[in-house]
């Protein structure tokens, strides 16, 4: 089919889409360097809001640090305080047939005059009860005919005594005890000292006693 000499023209005078005015190439140029640096700019911040971004960061992470801290101590101590509570419960409920043991004492007490009865029975109790403490970790110190060690012993008073080594325990007032190892209460006693006159024997180191 061959086209006409006035179609060929119309189709000539059509304009190409590569074909735009300087103006419009200007607005399009514009623009894509406007799209770019919006770009960029989303993408480098500035210096002082990154430090500030980082700074919150930071703060959160710390706070979120100290809220955890916090959890952990409280509950830490309600799981010591609940382990105190069950290891007093555990003793009390071993303590009970003692209990049970000198209210029977006391009942028999009443009813009849025989010392030597109720002497026995209260000795087992005393025996039941230190084995129940014992087994708890109770431990009695050594102090009649030991050394005074100022650590284990509470001086009374001093005694002049030829028979026996200068600071030696010689009488026991009260007992002492260690719990888990440690003292819990120092044993009273009566210290040894050397009579008046008795030359000095200088063998060993002397231990101070201070008397209470």
């Amino acid at each position: 089919m061959k086209l006409s000499e006035q179609d060929k023209l119309n189709i000539e005078k059509q304009p190409k889409p590569e074909d735009k005015s300087p103006s419009q190439a200007e607005d399009q140029a514009s623009g894509e360097k406007s799209a770019a640096g919006a770009k960029q700019g989303e993408s480098e911040l500035d210096p002082l809001e990154a430090v500030s971004r980082e700074r919150d960061e930071l703060k959160n992470r710390f706070l979120r640090l100290a809220a955890e801290t916090e959890n952990y101590k409280k509950r830490t101590e309600r799981e010591k305080a609940e382990f105190l509570k069950r290891a007093n419960e555990s003793l009390v409920k071993d303590l009970l047939p003692i209990l049970d043991n000198l209210e029977r004492a006391l009942g028999h007490a009443d009813q009849q005059a025989d010392e030597e009865s109720l002497r026995q029975g209260l000795e087992l109790i005393y025996q039941d009860l230190k084995k129940v403490l014992e087994r708890y970790g109770l431990e009695a110190v050594e102090a009649e005919g030991n050394p005074f060690d100022p650590e284990l012993h509470e001086a009374m008073m001093q005694q002049e005594n030829a028979d026996v080594e200068d600071n030696t325990v010689l009488q026991q007032l009260q007992k002492g005890y260690k719990f888990q190892g440690r003292l819990i209460r120092p044993a009273m006693v009566v210290v040894s000292k050397r009579p008046a006159g008795e030359p000095e024997d200088d063998d060993g180191e002397e231990v101070p006693v201070t008397l209470n």
